[in-house]
């Protein structure tokens, strides 16, 4: 008998093919919104094999229920929905789709720092509303970016790609702060790693791509902001629960930094009604960083991947929780 996969979103449907190919039997939700928990629980008790999106949330009760589950390959990069340690204690391989989306997610965050230096979104609305008057001199201005400090939270592969593009086209000046020291970037790229006080403290632009973690939840909040400079531009395309949204709120209306760009928001999605979305330097994305068809198309390879020679040669592609591997 062939292994059952429950797809939970309709895909690019190069994961299929390959899955089909490779003798899998496969169940696509086709459904045009996530799936229930109870829908979620009720078609993996039926599959051996679990493609999910980052919208299922896999928690304990979740493994508790579908411990017969074989591996569990997830369609993105982050995987906080996802509580790997009931799934380690299950001996349930967590797989995820790293650097296949890291030049789109780079992307967004480059474009939002442009848009907001410039106030491009709030611009635009201005014509929507039939607001576009006149030619005025000294109002809505936005600020340059060349020879401006860019710092990075999380300077990995997503990180260094924005850095790059940064300090190419505005000879941007690149400081970080990591758990760990990024040796290529400081070569390659000139960056100087700092402690996450002076980051704050320094950067003009500071840009967050750093995994959803205990330690990263609500770390850009009051206090955070309120090191920063006035002039400051807070980019998020990480993670919405990494940034307090009531926080960066209050932060832009005093005045405490001057803008943000956000690909990501909590809760997502945001309400229309959000304070945000009306202020001249602010952008906000329905959390589109991976949504090129090259970037897409390159998770659900990855995703099908994982599986595919997980079965082939007892190891997947990429594995978040190795240790379930050892005998």
């Amino acid at each position: 008998m062939s292994k059952k996969v429950l797809v939970t979103r309709i895909i690019p449907g190069i994961a299929e093919d390959m899955l089909k190919q490779a003798g899998f039997d496969v169940t696509v939700w086709q459904g045009d919104r996530a799936m229930t928990k109870d829908e979620l629980t009720q078609y993996a008790r039926q599959a051996n094999i679990l493609l999910s999106l980052g919208s299922n949330k896999l928690d304990r009760s979740f493994f508790e229920t579908c411990k017969h589950l074989e591996i569990v390959s997830q369609f993105a990069v982050g995987f906080d929905n996802i509580d790997v340690a009931a799934a380690t204690d299950y001996k349930i391989p967590v797989c995820n789709t790293p650097d296949v989306l890291s030049e789109a997610t780079a992307d967004v965050a480059f474009a939002l720092m442009i848009n907001v230096s410039r106030k491009m979104f709030y611009h635009h609305k201005l014509i929507q509303k039939g607001e576009w008057k006149q030619f005025e001199p000294l109002k809505n201005l936005g600020f340059e970016l060349t020879g401006k400090t860019l710092g990075i939270f999380g300077l990995g592969r997503i990180g260094s790609i924005m850095a790059q593009r940064c300090k190419g086209a505005y000879g941007m000046k690149v400081i970080y702060h990591n758990r760990t020291r990024n040796p290529k970037a400081e070569t390659e790229l000139g960056a100087q790693y700092v402690d996450f006080n002076t980051l704050l403290r320094d950067s003009d632009i500071l840009s967050v791509h750093s995994a959803l973690t205990d330690e990263t939840k609500g770390l850009f909040n009051k206090q955070a902001f309120a090191k920063m400079k006035t002039t400051a531009v807070f980019i998020n395309t990480s993670r919405g629960a990494v940034h307090n949204e009531a926080d960066l709120i209050e932060a832009l209306q005093n005045g405490t930094i001057w803008g943000a760009g956000l690909d990501v928001t909590n809760p997502e999605p945001m309400q229309a009604t959000n304070p945000l979305l009306e202020m001249s330097s602010v952008a906000v994305l329905p959390h589109i960083g991976s949504a090129t068809v090259e970037a897409r198309t390159g998770m659900a390879r990855l995703a099908a991947e994982n599986i595919i020679s997980y079965y082939q040669t007892g190891k997947p592609v990429t594995i978040v929780n190795p240790t379930v591997l050892i005998p």
